[in-house]
């Protein structure tokens, strides 16, 4: 803390480090002179002299100057006086000094790093309230230290994210925990993509993140075939929210509304929160885009191979049923489950490699073969498009792809053509439709007005192909 210096006979007491005019401290001195002049010329006892035991100032008072100074006799006294009384000058706190989280540290080597021992790290973790969460540490997270006066700690700050921070500060009694949590704010975007190649370059021409581009994959992967159906001259537009933090952007947010037509057919979903809690996205009429099974459990990759009783077997080169479809894929594309079921199988042959079997209610059945990993275990039950492992190469396979079989009632069927027959997506009650309907009006009129834009757009670039000679 640092020391005020004193002027001989006089106190001065300064409320947020207010500077006082120079003029006013010249009146001051001008004014105790003549106090002192008329202390000496002034006979001991008079009258005048027994009025005020002090003169008072009364100058206009500046900024920061909410009373005015009172001048006494015997010593001089200038005070600042704020609306809250009196005021004394407040030291800033220490600064904050930061250590960053690098590969392979603990707590002792950050603490020691920054000038404290392992018996302060002691204290904080077990006299602080969550005291044991600083031990959760991830390389480039930020531990910041604040050091008292006398050199030792004073407080600890764990930065988790942006958007989460704890702080271990020294009170009596000990530690104290404060957490801080901060709310991003989100914002409405919208975006219209036309397919030239792939989905996956459209959207990200379009600007978007590769996660909102697999959402958007999920969300219509009940009724599109993303390995097949795309062509060029499709489109997509997406009314999305992004989060943003300090006016920057932070992350993306959830897709509120989707259309995507394919070979001219259009789709429009929604995302709705039912009255149960359960949020899913639906059509227009209140049908949910989920169907039963995805179409296909791997995206934007290639079919290697169909469905074919008297294939030639690339490997033992005899003439085998292939009862399932083939997926090429780079190594570690992740493989989703085809629906909501139970891993009933999983384990590694010579001709499967690393497989997985699931479940799905009492007549359908899902393999998958050739995983380079298998992200489940046996008995573990899995949701549809959950990643259940990764395309591999294991077992006897010449690439790396996936092997997809479906069966039904123990039969094999088409994967490909098998979703005609399954059953029908679930469909919104009628008591539930008011409320969905006058929820997604604000976002079936920006889809609306996103299709127009890309209708006009696509009859202009005829138009002027039409019209070039």
């Amino acid at each position: 803390m640092q020391s005020s210096r004193k002027s001989r006979g006089a106190t001065a007491r300064v409320s947020n480090q207010i500077p006082i005019p120079r003029k006013h401290l010249l009146a001051v001195g001008l004014l105790t002179a003549g106090v002192a002049l008329t202390t000496i010329l002034t006979p001991s006892g008079g009258v005048e002299a027994n009025k005020h035991s002090g003169l008072e100032l009364d100058f206009p008072l500046e900024e920061g100057l909410l009373a005015p100074i009172e001048v006494n006799a015997s010593p001089v006294t200038a005070s600042l006086i704020t609306d809250a009384g009196l005021a004394e000058s407040t030291p800033a706190r220490p600064s904050w000094v930061e250590q960053t989280v690098r590969p392979g540290d603990n707590l002792s080597l950050i603490f020691n790093r920054a000038g404290f021992s392992d018996a302060d790290l002691h204290r904080v973790v077990n006299e602080a309230p969550e005291g044991k969460a600083l031990a959760r540490i991830f390389p480039r997270q930020t531990i910041a230290f604040q050091t008292a006066e006398d050199g030792s700690l004073l407080a600890v700050r764990h930065v988790i994210s942006p958007l989460e921070s704890l702080t271990f500060r020294r009170e009596e009694g000990g530690f104290k925990t404060e957490r801080q949590v901060r709310e991003t704010e989100p914002r409405e975007s919208r975006v219209s993509a036309e397919i030239t190649s792939s989905l996956f370059m459209a959207g990200q021409d379009a600007g978007l993140s590769h996660q909102l581009i697999m959402d958007l994959a999920n969300i219509f992967g009940g009724v599109i075939d993303f390995v097949q159906d795309p062509r060029q001259g499709d489109t997509f537009h997406l009314v999305y929210e992004e989060h943003y933090l300090d006016g920057e952007k932070y992350r993306d947010g959830t897709i509120i509304a989707a259309s995507f037509t394919n070979r001219g057919k259009t789709w429009n979903a929604f995302r709705y929160e039912d009255s149960h809690g359960d949020v899913g996205y639906y059509s227009e009429d209140g049908t949910s885009m989920r169907k039963a099974f995805l179409l296909a459990p791997v995206d934007f990759t290639r079919i290697s191979s169909n469905f074919n009783m008297r294939r030639l077997h690339p490997i033992y080169k005899t003439t085998r049923p292939h009862r399932g479809t083939d997926y090429a894929a780079p190594t570690g594309t992740p493989v989703y489950a085809a629906g909501d079921g139970k891993v009933i199988k999983s384990g590694y042959t010579r001709a499967n490699g690393n497989y997985l079997f699931l479940k799905h209610g009492d007549q359908y059945v899902t393999h998958y073969l050739h995983l380079h990993q298998r992200k489940v275990k046996q008995g573990q039950r899995v949701s549809q498009g959950q990643v259940i492992g990764t395309v591999g190469a294991t077992g006897a396979a010449t690439g790396p792809h996936l092997h997809y079989e479906f069966l039904v009632n123990g039969v094999h069927r088409d994967p490909r053509k098998i979703h005609k027959q399954l059953p029908k997506a679930k469909v919104l009650a009628a008591a539930e439709l008011p409320a969905f309907q006058a929820s997604i009006a604000g976002a079936s009129r920006q889809l609306a007005s996103l299709q127009s834009d890309t209708r006009l757009a696509l009859n202009d670039t005829a138009e002027i192909k039409a019209a070039a000679p």
